[in-house]
């Protein structure tokens, strides 16, 4: 195995450590329109961040895409557990590179590839219920951390992953690339600087945000070369269907044409609530500065009335269409309202309008660029684990919600329940198969 050599960037990680050890609690990126790719290119060609992924399937196949144009970035190795996705894995590597695709190094295992000495951080884009336990192990052994969204399957799990973040000195980015896109940045900042009053009420579409159903899919038969045991790791075992891993063909060339639908059934994902919320409730939180603090109260989607969280200042935040079915997030204030969505930028003030975003030479997304200059620079992203861990919790706390079917009482800082121990039994779940919950 090649070692890794003593380069600007491991000196940098090294003495950097400390840093996001005793900060990193306190810290939280500033908001602004940042300039990543001048920031990159100024920086030495040694700072070289050699990443492994972990997970290849369609999500994981586009950060890869955007990632290696950095030139800041190695791709090193790769793992997952369908063997069709390692080897188009291998032939995208090898063809940025040129080299052969039997050269790059890929795994079954995610432990293998955090064995290795020559990779600096991991890129972590499996089903969600593998996210805490890879993350935490990928803290141990010292890799920063870019986590695919939503942050964690459920909230104890998100509580075991901070800590090891932070006790560990490590850069994790979760993936909620909307923290780094302009409009949703600028409908930030307009809210927070009060040009529509004070914030009373946040819409939130996130689709339908119901509890994510049974899985009802039908049983097939397993590819050969795919490890379903591994591939359902800590849950309860379902049988396969092709839906949860869409087919893929490396010759000739068919990418996914549709998301693993894992994310829709109760015992592999939270449906909705967690793979939009995860994004819009996110930007609310944001806008309303209750990042790393959460909702008091939650009521159910019921009887025709939209799922609702409660603050404790009294903002109320519904999940609920607005402008049609536009996926984004509406503030309503005083003086006015501000409505944001991916590409999209509304307001009842018509002077209010996005700034232009200075062109990306690097042609890498600003929220990667984010994650490597975090990296080299031993600083907190911009969606830094925190962050992503209050985001995660309302998302989970709505479903909780709903499948209970009745109105609870959270307390955001002691992250419990208030005597609730039916609610409180849902804070996780028992893994199976050997596995357990790490910090």
């Amino acid at each position: 195995m090649r070692k890794k050599d003593s380069s600007h960037f491991s000196r940098r990680k090294f003495m950097g450590a400390s840093l996001l050890s005793a900060a990193g609690l306190s810290v939280i990126p500033q908001l602004n329109f940042a300039k990543p790719t001048s920031d990159l290119n100024s920086l030495p060609e040694s700072s070289k961040v050699r990443l492994g992924f972990i997970g290849m399937g369609r999500q994981s196949y586009g950060i890869l895409k955007g990632m290696i144009k950095i030139p800041q970035v190695e791709v090193i190795a790769g793992c997952d557990v369908y063997g069709v996705k390692r080897e188009r894995f291998q032939h995208e590597v090898a063809k940025h590179y040129g080299k052969i695709p039997g050269d790059i190094p890929v795994y079954e295992n995610y432990q293998d590839l955090l064995e290795r000495d020559d990779i600096d951080a991991v890129v972590i884009a499996t089903p969600d219920f593998w996210h805490a336990m890879i993350a935490i192990d990928a803290c141990h052994a010292k890799k920063d951390i870019y986590l695919e969204k939503p942050l964690t399957f459920t909230i104890k799990e998100g509580q075991a992953l901070v800590k090891a973040v932070r006790d560990n000195s490590i850069v994790l980015a979760v993936g909620s690339q909307q923290r780094s896109e302009t409009n949703f940045q600028y409908a930030v900042r307009m809210v927070q600087k009060g040009h529509i009053g004070k914030i009373t009420h946040v819409k939130a579409n996130v689709g339908q945000p119901e509890s994510p159903k049974p899985y009802d899919l039908p049983e097939e038969s397993i590819p050969s070369d795919l490890n379903w045991k591994l591939w359902l790791g800590p849950i309860k075992p379902v049988h396969y269907n092709a839906d949860l891993n869409p087919p893929i063909t490396v010759d000739p060339v068919q990418n996914e044409q549709v998301w693993g639908a894992w994310r829709w059934y109760e015992e592999t994902g939270g449906g909705l609530m967690t793979d939009w919320g995860a994004h819009m409730f996110d930007i609310a939180q944001w806008g309303i500065s209750m990042d790393k603090n959460g909702p008091v109260e939650i009521i159910p989607q019921k009887n025709g009335n939209p799922l609702t969280f409660t603050y404790a200042n009294g903002i109320v935040m519904t999940a609920e269409p607005f402008d049609g079915d536009t996926r984004g997030v509406k503030f309503f204030g005083e003086k006015g309202w501000i409505q944001v969505s991916r590409g999209g930028f509304k307001s009842s003030d018509p002077s209010l309008k996005v700034p232009d975003q200075e062109q990306n030479i690097s042609e890498a997304p600003a929220h990667y660029v984010d994650f490597i200059q975090s990296v080299i620079r031993r600083k907190d992203p911009i969606a830094n684990v925190e962050i992503g861990h209050s985001t995660c919790t309302v998302c989970s706390l709505g479903n909780i919600a709903n499948k209970l079917g009745r109105t609870l009482h959270w307390d955001p800082k002691a992250q419990d329940f208030h005597y609730d121990v039916e609610a409180s039994s849902m804070l996780h779940y028992d893994y199976e198969n050997g596995y357990e919950l790490k910090s």
